[in-house]
């Protein structure tokens, strides 16, 4: 992968810094020198590797309210993502979990990492545009969300190569686009995190406050068990969210990596109410040694080892089986039996196999193969 190679980042917008932005440093990592596509940017919200890139935002920044509102304008995606013009360019890496893989990649070679399918049109459209959304949200998806999800198969033909950060997601991508996908996990900065003997009696919940996440059900769950909750994050629901939550629920809105992780290592377990495609912070949880109590489906069952109380293997965490507030509160009084099963030791060591210098190295290889057969294919022609 040489400087003389013209290379494209593509990322569906760059307004804050969740495991597909921790990804993208990665890749800006690996290639420094190259241009970085996206629908909106904002700055002041991304890492100083990322603001270190030439980027190249769409015209959806340029409309009103765009970094605020931008996921109005969803139906416009798909038009801002192909005027892009990627001519020249050697190699095109979209990082996508909406449109990203739908660039146009003219003749470059284009490898696609896939965070999830577009979760609006398929598996996640009822969480995002059910009975709790807006009258106008549910009708505009319903005028257009055909049309979104014909142009999400069809546009899977621009793809040379996908990777997915998970098998559930490489399942999804063979379902809908009829493709195989490589399964490379995310990268997690173990080194940011570290164990500490004083555990404080609450427990926490790092995450967007967006619909799927289901932090509705960790709310009412810690409102009737009366037990400490701190939960992490800013989103769209959080005026609601807060509204729902007794006086031993805390919003913290997000924090600066030391801060992050001061409140992993101190709490008694991570709470994962939500189905993730992967799900970034049950390992960050765990590189502290903290245990993860998650809704048992997605990418969390590819990353936590649950407990089995009939025997003594290792074990990072509980999982519940059903996404509800009783099922949720039974998993807590389950941790709450069995608490001195998790060797924060043990469970540290095992969120380690998920490092980003394992993620960087398999990537970098992985990109490298794709370039070298198509050399040798053209060499063929």
């Amino acid at each position: 992968m040489g400087l003389l190679m013209r290379v494209a980042l593509v990322h569906d917008w760059l307004t804050g810094m969740r495991g597909g932005e921790k990804c993208l440093e990665i890749f800006c990592e690996l290639f420094p020198w190259a241009d970085l596509y996206t629908l909106v940017y904002v700055p002041e919200k991304v890492s100083p590797t990322i603001r270190k890139m030439k980027v190249k935002s769409s015209f959806i920044s340029r409309l009103p309210r765009a970094k605020q509102v931008y996921r109005y304008y969803l139906p416009l995606f798909p038009t801002a993502i192909e005027r892009f013009d990627l001519a020249g360019y050697d190699l095109v890496l979209s990082s996508s979990h909406c449109v990203a893989k739908g660039i146009l990649p003219n003749r470059a070679l284009h490898i696609a990492y896939v965070h999830a399918p577009m979760r609006y049109v398929w598996d996640q459209h009822d969480s995002y545009f059910g009975a709790d959304s807006s009258w106008m949200s549910r009708t505009g998806m319903a005028l257009c969300r055909n049309y979104l999800q014909q142009w999400d198969v069809r546009s899977a033909s621009r793809v040379d190569y996908f990777i997915a950060n998970s098998k559930n997601v490489a399942g999804k991508i063979k379902h809908l686009y009829a493709r195989d996908a490589t399964v490379i996990y995310p990268p997690v900065a173990v080194q940011k995190f570290n164990l500490h003997p004083d555990l404080q009696p609450y427990y926490l919940t790092v995450s967007a406050l967006v619909p799927y996440k289901k932090i509705d059900i960790a709310i009412e769950a810690f409102n009737r068990m009366r037990l400490p909750l701190k939960i992490v994050g800013e989103g769209p629901l959080r005026t609601r969210l807060q509204k729902l939550a007794q006086p031993n629920i805390e919003f913290l809105g997000w924090l600066n990596d030391h801060d992050l992780a001061v409140v992993y290592r101190h709490c008694q377990a991570l709470v994962f109410p939500g189905e993730e495609d992967f799900g970034i912070t049950p390992l960050e949880a765990q590189a502290s040694g903290r245990p993860v109590i998650a809704y048992g489906r997605g990418g969390a069952l590819e990353t936590v080892m649950p407990l089995d109380t009939d025997n003594i293997t290792p074990a990072t965490g509980i999982f519940f089986s059903q996404p509800t507030v009783e099922g949720l509160v039974a998993a807590v009084e389950l941790y709450q039996r069995h608490r001195e099963r998790f060797e924060p030791a043990t469970i540290r060591h095992h969120a380690a196999k998920f490092s980003g210098e394992r993620f960087k190295a398999e990537i970098s290889d992985y990109i490298t193969a794709r370039i070298g057969e198509r050399k040798t294919e053209a060499k063929r022609c």
